[in-house]
């Protein structure tokens, strides 16, 4: 895939969601993480050229704009694979396990914390708390919190998302 092709603009749909969320507000650039949100559903991570056409959209500078998607752990501005693995690394983790699931997850999957896996399926992403605590140690795939994840169950949950 080409750079070219990774960082493409936003489509006729983008455009409307973005409008109809602007709306909303009183000041268009108060839906600015919702639109980044609703194009990221879309394409899975925010590209410069997309950030460029929001902040257009919400008149904001795309400098602004970017602040505002760096800030939030959850907007993605890299390429990112078909399901994303948040890997809590908050003290009650680190307590029940984390180092042992995390090397788990890297030596099955053949990477490493903001690493996404050759075939596109996996990245791998450290989260600082999933408010999972007495389940710990816990991810998130995707939407799917998963909590007591033992190294040895690992295959089979992630077997479900290949």
């Amino acid at each position: 895939m080409s750079t070219a092709e990774l960082d493409t603009g936003l489509t006729s749909d983008d455009v409307s969601a973005i409008e109809a969320l602007a709306r909303q507000y009183e000041h268009k650039r108060a839906a600015c993480i919702e639109a980044l949100m609703a194009v990221q559903r879309r394409h899975r991570w925010i590209s410069d050229q997309r950030l460029r056409e929001i902040a257009a959209l919400l008149d904001m500078s795309p400098d602004e704009l970017d602040g505002v998607a760096t800030f939030y752990n959850l907007v993605y501005r890299r390429p990112v694979g078909r399901h994303i693995i948040q890997l809590c690394d908050s003290v009650s983790c680190w307590l029940t396990g984390h180092d042992g699931l995390r090397a788990a997850i890297e030596q099955r999957l053949g990477i490493r914390p903001g690493e996404t896996t050759a075939d596109g399926r996996f990245t791998l992403l450290p989260i600082v708390c999933l408010g999972h605590c007495d389940h710990a140690p816990a991810l998130l795939i995707d939407e799917a919190l998963h909590g007591e994840v033992e190294p040895d169950k690992l295959d089979a949950l992630l077997a479900a998302y290949r």
